[in-house]
């Protein structure tokens, strides 16, 4: 009796989840009950018994003849249910969460920032000092829908710099990095459209993209870039209408994108109506500038996005997106629906600290922090069995295979309990095909506990 309740109960959950997550909305009919039998390998009494128990809920209803059908409203959205279920430990959301809410006690290097103490502090308060004596209408009126002049000219020559061709008309201020995804998400797509992103990528993309009710699909990333073959073969079988991606340090693997990739990548993203987003968020770590997309396209079909978080401020909420003029048109519509004005004070911090004399040398000592940095966590990985993929050329990444035979999750699980934070590779990779990796920050990896754990964790799972 007690193994028939459990066998119920989870018909039941198996039906809440898919309504709780959209897959059922109100309105729509279950499957009939020999078909969720079927599929569940379960008899039919009891999938029947299941569904009796949930209209008496009322989740569902019956109609005699017909089957049975979702009740309204529509469930509220819960992105921990929508797609596969993951172990805790592997879904973004918690990781995100974990990363966090937890204490300044609690070690991180699976975080994706620097430490407090590395951010440029010094050109913040310098920044808010001179803006404590700025006119009422800068600390109180809402900016243009545009945002910032004075900031988008000048991210117009730091796009220069690195062969980008704008003009100020073509960037739109954001508050953040992410919500500059997700305006262009709104823009873009529609629920049950497909998104191509590597494999792995940068977490909270696939998050967002549960949020738009979109299908993801995972591209593998090489050394060099997407790999080309599977990318081509990509645009064919799923007719994609957005491809999202790093430019630069690629998030989590530190690998840069060729010339010949790139070049490759464009020819197939015009043959295909493909739009690429850009994510630029590490320009400022690199050492020698990597090839953009949108340099080589022109911003045809090529969005840049970016934000200050890594470098300047977390605290401080301000991105953009750099586009061609009539899809800023639209965006322009979209920010001002969701958000209005946007932050006015915002921009004119993060622009004076960007101009403050201090800001070049400073990133010239992060620069140097983080080869530093990651020169010492490479052995000391490699040390226990720890291996990188690859030795990046800048920024804070290193994306490392585990011994063989050994669980990323099982090791954050264990992690986790003396306080030290890992990301797990399968929170990265869209085919759930990178249990064996994870994602270390070396910037966050100077604690000698954090080494210390790690080799428990390892050795417990070898036994």
């Amino acid at each position: 009796m007690k193994q028939n309740t459990t066998r119920i109960s989870t018909v039941m959950s198996v039906i809440l989840s898919r309504i709780t997550s959209r897959m059922y909305l109100p309105g729509a009919r279950l499957p009939s009950v020999r078909a969720q039998a079927q599929a569940m390998k379960l008899s039919v009494s009891t999938v029947v018994e299941a569904y009796e128990r949930l209209a008496a809920e009322g989740i569902i209803s019956s109609r005699p003849g017909s089957g049975f059908y979702v009740n309204g409203p529509v469930a509220p959205l819960a992105l921990a249910e929508v797609g596969p279920k993951l172990d805790r430990e592997i879904d973004p959301l918690w990781i995100s969460r974990q990363s966090l809410e937890t204490g300044v006690s609690v070690l991180k290097p699976g975080c994706g920032w620097l430490p407090a103490s590395w951010m440029y502090e010094a050109g913040m308060r310098r920044a808010l000092r001179a803006l404590a004596r700025a006119s009422t209408a800068e600390l109180t009126e809402y900016s243009t829908p545009l945002g910032h002049p004075a900031l988008r000219q000048f991210l117009v020559r730091r796009m220069a710099a690195i062969g980008i061709d704008a003009v100020p008309e073509q960037i739109m201020l954001t508050e953040s990095g992410t919500q500059a995804i997700d305006l262009i998400c709104r823009f873009f797509l529609e629920p049950g459209d497909t998104v191509l992103v590597d494999d792995p990528c940068y977490f909270n993309f696939h998050a967002l993209l549960k949020a738009h009710r979109v299908r993801a699909v995972g591209v593998p990333y090489t050394p060099h870039g997407p790999d080309i073959e599977a990318f081509g073969a990509a645009l064919k079988e799923h007719s994609p209408r957005i491809y999202i991606t790093n430019s630069g340090v690629h998030n989590p693997t530190g690998a840069v994108l060729s010339p010949v990739i790139a070049h490759r990548l464009l020819k197939l993203a015009d043959t295909a109506d493909l739009v690429i987003v850009e994510d630029d968020i590490f320009a400022d770590f690199e050492i020698d500038p990597a090839p953009r997309l949108a340099a080589f396209d022109g911003f045809t079909r090529v969005i840049q996005i970016s934000s200050f978080s890594k470098t300047v401020s977390a605290s401080l909420r301000c991105g953009y997106i750099a586009a061609r003029p009539d899809w800023i048109e639209s965006l322009i519509d979209l920010k001002l629906a969701t958000s209005f004005g946007g932050g006015r004070l915002a921009a004119d911090i993060v622009l004076k600290a960007l101009t403050d004399s201090g800001y070049r040398k400073h990133m010239e000592a992060i620069r140097f922090r983080l080869a530093e940095a990651m020169e010492k966590t490479i052995p000391r990985l490699e040390a226990i069995g720890v291996k990188p993929w690859l030795v990046p050329r800048a920024g804070m990444f290193l994306w490392c295979r585990l011994p063989e035979g050994i669980d990323a999750t099982t090791i954050a699980r264990s992690c986790l309990e003396d306080d030290v934070v890992l990301a797990p590779g399968n929170a990265f990779s869209q085919s759930l095909s990178a249990s064996d990796y994870l994602r270390f920050n070396v910037a966050q990896s100077m604690n000698d506990q954090i080494f210390n754990v790690l080799t428990r964790a390892l050795s417990k799972q070898r036994v």
